[in-house]
């Protein structure tokens, strides 16, 4: 399998894209928890990227609310399932852990929702930062609670800097 990686800009900090075989398989933050090392991401070539752009683009300008990328989520079979829910949450809305878990028919799972949450690897496509706790509380974010506040409020149109980085 070859890999392929840029870093491109964005008003949360640099993102880096990892493609495998020409297939997004990874949108990582700096300082991102589970974050894989940087020799896993392949060769630096942006060539598997424009459409990944172009849709992160329109997003940041808030003209995009639904991504329509073709994607390779590398995990769990239960890790893909939840990932798969985190593309049904709304834009500008918040699902907590529980109803996350619920919907997977897992009510009791919660925690293990929560555990594939955070080891998402395509960040702000797959939306995890639209979890929350039960109390409604920014519990846990890989990309820091900051990126989170600022992703939710932006998605909320409450913050319309998006346009300006401030990581």
């Amino acid at each position: 399998m070859s890999r392929q990686h840029t870093v491109i800009d964005s008003p949360y900090g640099p993102l880096t894209l990892v493609a495998a075989d020409g297939t997004l398989c990874g949108l990582y933050m700096t300082g991102q928890r589970h974050r894989p090392p940087e020799e896993s991401f392949g060769v630096p070539d942006d060539t598997p990227f424009p459409e990944v752009i172009l849709q992160l683009d329109a997003y940041f300008a808030g003209d995009l609310k639904e991504f329509d990328l073709p994607m390779n989520l590398e995990g769990t079979a239960f890790q893909r399932s939840v990932w798969d829910q985190l593309r049904q949450i709304p834009y500008g809305e918040t699902w907590s852990y529980g109803e996350l878990a619920g919907r997977l028919g897992k009510a009791k799972a919660s925690r293990a929702v929560g555990l594939a949450n955070g080891k998402n690897p395509i960040g702000i496509i797959v939306p995890c930062h639209r979890v929350i706790g039960a109390s409604g509380s920014l519990t846990g974010y890989g990309g820091g609670l900051d990126r989170k506040q600022r992703l939710l409020s932006f998605e909320r149109g409450e913050d319309r800097t998006a346009g300006t980085t401030l990581f």
